[in-house]
């Protein structure tokens, strides 16, 4: 039996594209696509992170309507999709939600179009493999927003799961993040 799994998406100590750390802002994109993906694939909660109160009003309307009378007679499926998204101010927050529900603290996979030196690189056969053992721990497997998840955040996890990139350079690497989470969710979870 597969470890439950866990999707978070950040918007706080991001890169920008001078590299200055940033919040960035919530996409109503990336809010419904990746609650679809992640009822799709069986994550147990997509946690959307971030500690602005005026994004988090925003995120909060985007649930509420969903989740509501209107958004729940008007498209079933995505109200269930939305009854997996959690919102939390830090990542550090949506950790402890994840260790109330478990009782054991999760592996922390993050994701980046770069390497950072210093934290363990996983692939994604190797990452799959360790979904598969019996005794795994529940995993939480973040992503940024921006140009990536600041250094700091990436030395934080237990694991780096190796870059998306196509077979052929095509000399461009800047994937919708909701794009990355599908391909992602694939790789981990879907048919082989």
């Amino acid at each position: 039996m597969k470890p439950n799994i866990y999707v978070g998406l950040l918007h706080h100590s991001m890169r920008d594209k001078n590299g200055e750390l940033v919040t960035t802002a919530v996409t109503n994109l990336d809010v419904h696509d990746i609650a679809r993906s992640s009822r799709t694939y069986g994550i147990s909660k997509y946690f959307l992170i971030n500690p602005i109160k005026d994004q988090q009003d925003v995120v909060t309307r985007i649930i509420g309507h969903w989740n509501g009378p209107g958004g729940m007679n008007y498209n079933p499926d995505r109200s269930e999709a939305f009854g997996r998204v959690l919102l939390v101010s830090w990542l550090d927050d949506a950790l402890q939600k994840i260790r109330e529900l478990e009782g054991v603290e999760p592996d922390l996979w993050m994701t980046s179009a770069k390497t950072c030196d210093g934290v363990h690189s996983l692939t994604w056969g190797d990452a799959r493999a360790e979904l598969e053992k019996s005794d795994a721990k529940p995993k939480m497997i973040v992503f940024g927003t921006g140009w990536g998840i600041s250094e700091e955040l990436l030395r934080k996890s237990t694991a780096l799961l190796t870059p998306i990139v196509p077979e052929e350079d095509s000399g461009y690497n800047h994937l919708s993040v909701r794009s990355a989470v599908a391909i992602s969710l694939d790789r981990l979870l879907g048919q082989r």
